[in-house]
């Protein structure tokens, strides 16, 4: 299995990257995670002719705002889009005339999936939990080719985060914060955070994404993370957009 990041930037697109997605391929399915403006890239990847499901964490723009760009994929099976109670209202008041091209007018259909807490079968497990964010958010665990993957962004430290993690084969959190920093009041991690979610999860590996832009703006300031936290966590990737693992 494969795991590309398209666009690893929070907040608004930079010479760093994109706005937040990845892209999860196993043999059966595409996967991906959120639709910043990083999801444009995701054709140049995936496999059209698999089926797709895209998984929505919040609403806040930096996580949706690569819907415009769908009109420009070709996907055989329906386009799955997933998230919490009410996400398919929320979309809609968005991906519509005057702004873009509406849901029902794509070149294929569009169907929605709104999980509530806990474990479903969509058909591979999945496993859905909220954060901790000033909106509503939701972390993602899913289980494709018999491997975890978690996904925690955007959120603060919290139980749920460890609980999606849990023995995950690579968890990938949001970055927002440089070390040491805290947010109460718009809460975010920092690496330490996200390490000691990883940590007490027992991970086998940890990335980081959503690099805030106003924060983080060169990429050297994330290969300083690698290297800062080498020892504490091995094998920590703070995400760079077109950068591709195998899980």
């Amino acid at each position: 299995m494969f795991v590309t990041f398209l666009g690893t930037n929070g907040w608004y697109d930079t010479l760093t990257g994109n706005t937040c997605s990845v892209l999860v391929q196993s043999a059966d399915y595409n996967v991906i995670l959120d639709a910043g403006n990083g999801i444009a890239k995701a054709d140049q990847y995936l496999d059209q002719e698999l089926p797709t499901f895209l998984f929505i964490s919040h609403c806040h723009l930096d996580h949706i705002t690569g819907l415009h760009a769908l009109n420009k994929f070709r996907f055989s099976h329906p386009l799955h889009i997933c998230g919490q109670i009410g996400v398919s209202r929320e979309l809609q008041s968005i991906v519509r005339e005057p702004f873009t091209v509406p849901f029902d007018q794509l070149p294929f259909p569009v169907r929605f999936i709104e999980l509530d807490e806990g474990m479903h079968e969509i058909p591979f497990p999945i496993e859905c939990r909220p954060l901790v964010h000033t909106a509503p958010c939701v972390g993602y665990a899913l289980t494709l080719d018999k491997k975890k993957i978690a996904y925690c962004t955007d959120t603060g430290f919290c139980a749920n985060a460890v609980l999606l993690a849990r023995d995950a084969d690579l968890l990938i959190t949001e970055c927002g914060l440089k070390p040491g920093k805290q947010s109460p009041e718009w809460p975010h991690l920092n690496p330490g955070d996200a390490i000691r979610i990883a940590r007490e999860a027992r991970a086998k590996r940890l990335a980081l994404v959503h690099f805030a832009a106003h924060t983080y703006t060169t990429l050297e300031e994330r290969f300083e993370i690698e290297r800062m936290y080498e020892g504490e966590c091995p094998g920590l990737i703070a995400a760079i957009d077109g950068q591709r693992i195998e899980v």
